[in-house]
């Protein structure tokens, strides 16, 4: 009886582990879900100082007043070239700060031949020193500018020539965009008005006449930002 008893329990031992082997394997406890960190592109940073050069074409207009006949206004235009520095400082995403440039020029035109046969009004340089007040979405940069405008007029009349430099007033805007690390590229706009002068364009004898001069400045140019 035991012996049939010892059998009988083997046999189902033998079952089960048959039985237990055939079953499915538990399924593996379950992983956290992995998390995604997206890489984030460094924001471009404007603040520093710059040095650069800029060029362009400028067109406006003259006007002599006096005795003995008004001249009306007539055209100037011609070329510029010249260096620029400046500091910017950014807070977010607004820019600000203050630039300053010098430029040699080639503005010329004569007056109308009703008023003075070969009379002419002449600008051979040209400065400026401005706030800017920008807006930067990441590596270009919106910006407005403004201030204190300084060159010389030259007027020439019956083959007198006078020289005078003149202070005025200059505001304008334009896009920058940084197409390296520290180089910057830019495209802007100002309009200058410097004060009218009054020259004796006849020997230094009377009549005077007060000469207005002012500007448009279509400029682009290529800076070096120090880090």
């Amino acid at each position: 009886m035991k012996r049939t008893l010892m059998t009988a329990m083997l046999s189902i031992a033998a079952a089960g582990t048959a039985l237990a082997a055939d079953l499915p394997q538990p399924a593996p406890p379950p992983q956290a879900p992995a998390v995604y960190i997206p890489t984030v592109a460094p924001v471009y940073n404007w603040g520093g100082i710059y040095v650069g050069i800029n060029g362009g074409w400028a067109f406006g207009s003259s006007d002599w007043t006096g005795a003995p006949v008004p001249s009306g206004n007539f055209d100037v235009s011609g070329g510029l070239l010249g260096g620029t520095a400046g500091v910017n400082f950014q807070t977010d995403a607004f820019v600000y700060g203050v630039e300053t440039d010098l430029d040699w020029a080639d503005v010329s035109g004569n007056g109308p031949g009703t008023f003075c046969i070969n009379c002419s009004t002449a600008s051979n340089w040209l400065g400026t020193t401005r706030a800017r007040v920008g807006y930067a979405a990441d590596r270009v940069l919106f910006y407005g500018t403004g201030g204190v405008a300084y060159g010389n007029v030259q007027p020439a009349a019956l083959g007198v020539f006078d020289s005078s430099t003149e202070i005025g007033w200059t505001a304008g805007a334009g896009i920058e965009a940084a197409f390296a690390d520290n180089w910057t590229a830019r495209v802007e706009y100002l309009f200058v008005d410097l004060s009218d002068g009054s020259f004796n364009v006849t020997g230094g004898k009377p009549p005077s006449q007060s000469v207005s001069f002012n500007e448009n400045l279509m400029r682009a140019g290529i800076d070096f930002k120090f880090r």
